[in-house]
């Protein structure tokens, strides 16, 4: 299985090294100007304040430790050791290379060994990673990646489904493009049974465009 080290980046950024409140407004004042506007007329005089406080929303997922949602788990299953599916799980993230929206949906099934997590946790994980500037297919391997190192399930399976606004607002300008990306580990890798009946449930999205991990 290939490895990928979760959650680390270039440069940590600290409270030491991180730019205040003030010196981010004068950043999107730059970028008004830039753009060829004035940030001191009546329209946008409050608008770094407005970005600065949508930035807080949009990349909340660095202030939180993903694995950290999944370590309350229950063991008291009943016997049950059948797919666990969380389906349309809507995200909401930003390209990392153009920092425009990426609009989409998960789904995330796991095979419990011992382990089951509330099914909100798995949501909130979803949140979590994609409150990041992100590309699809790290945040569907990181996904998968997480609830394989916390649960230990006898497999894990993630697809993403996803619009990005850097290839529909600019660029190419193609509408109605849905990028497919999954990653699947354990059981859903190996058997092959598993995999189908995984994908039979979310709708076999691969039928489309899919990236088999």
């Amino acid at each position: 299985m290939r490895t990928n080290k979760l959650f680390e980046s270039k440069e940590d950024i600290t409270s030491e090294n991180r730019p205040s409140r003030l010196e981010a407004e004068n950043a999107v004042k730059t970028l008004i100007r830039w753009a060829g506007d004035n940030p001191s007329r009546e329209g946008l005089v409050d608008t770094p304040e407005r970005v600065v406080r949508s930035y807080e929303e949009f990349f909340s997922g660095y202030k939180v430790c993903p694995k950290s949602l999944l370590e309350r788990t229950f063991e008291e299953v009943g016997g049950y050791d059948e797919i666990v599916l969380l389906r349309n799980i809507r995200f909401e993230s930003h390209c990392e290379h153009h920092m425009v929206p990426i609009i989409g949906c998960v789904h995330i099934a796991y095979l419990p060994k011992k382990r089951i997590v509330g099914i909100s946790k798995l949501a909130r994980l979803v949140e979590a990673f994609s409150k990041r500037l992100q590309i699809q297919e790290k945040m569907t391997a990181d996904i998968a990646l997480t609830i394989n190192e916390v649960l230990s399930p006898k497999g894990v399976a993630v697809v993403i489904e996803g619009t990005h606004q850097c290839m529909t607002t600019r660029g190419v300008h193609k509408a109605g493009v849905t990028m497919v990306t999954s990653q699947m580990l354990g059981a859903f890798r190996d058997d092959p049974s598993t995999r189908r009946e995984f994908l039979s449930m979310i709708g076999n999205p691969s039928s489309s465009a899919s990236s088999f991990g």
